[in-house]
């Protein structure tokens, strides 16, 4: 298996100028904990990730940096301020990040993502963006990987493509907040919805796109009161 087959392929971005306000709604509204920050070409420039807002919230407290560290850094840097008080995502955004094209085998992004401690990389493809691959969508697909497929690769993401498709464009599912692997035309479906309903209407989006054999849909609930995973 590939990128192109665990990934997100409907990827939440913002631009170099987007306000860290949009940004932070951003993350809530589509239950995500990072976005992709991309140029006018779409070819990713940068990422901000919920720490990278976080920090902003420890340095206004007070406890963005011990008085020791301070103390042997000659005070806080330039970069660091900046990154505690910018405004738009080119200021706070993690620059130049990792990236893999949509053929990367699964073991070399798992390693990837091992080696730079990151939670996540985005998709190229001719340098522009065109999914995400998350540490969940990772473990998903290795489990999946085990299986022999009774389907060709590419018979998979066709299946792929189309459920991701009519779920979102037929049962108000936010298809950025799930992850669908197809496997020799057994479909998985992780992640989490509002509604028991919402969860019967993917299953049954699936089970209508001609080439499934059968469903397992793991989607859970999200918990009241959480604003994103």
């Amino acid at each position: 298996m590939q990128a192109i087959d665990i990934m997100t392929p409907k990827v939440v971005s913002v631009g170099p100028d987007a306000e860290v306000s949009e940004i932070a709604r951003l993350l809530l509204h589509h239950r995500i904990s990072a976005v992709p920050v991309v140029d006018a070409e779409h070819r990713v420039i940068g990422i901000v990730s919920e720490g990278d807002l976080m920090r902003r919230v420890e340095d206004d407290d007070g406890h963005g940096r011990s008085w020791w560290l301070t103390l042997f850094a000659g005070g806080k840097s330039a970069s660091d301020y900046v990154k505690s008080h910018g405004r738009k995502a080119h200021e706070v955004m993690t620059p130049n990040p990792m990236t893999v094209e949509e053929n990367t085998p699964l073991h070399t992004i798992a390693r990837l993502l091992e080696k730079h401690r990151i939670k996540r990389v985005p998709v190229v493809r001719d340098g522009k963006l065109v999914g995400i691959v998350s540490r969940a969508n990772l473990l998903q697909g290795m489990a999946n990987a085990a299986v022999a497929p009774t389907q060709s690769p590419m018979d998979d993401r066709k299946i792929r493509e189309a459920i991701l498709k009519e779920v979102e464009d037929n049962t108000g599912v936010q298809t950025e907040g799930i992850s669908v692997i197809v496997d020799g035309g057994v479909v998985e479906v992780w992640g989490l919805v509002e509604s028991l309903e919402q969860k019967q209407a993917v299953t049954v989006a699936a089970e209508n796109i001609p080439g499934v054999m059968k469903v397992e849909n793991h989607l859970g609930l999200m918990p009241r009161g959480v604003g994103y995973i």
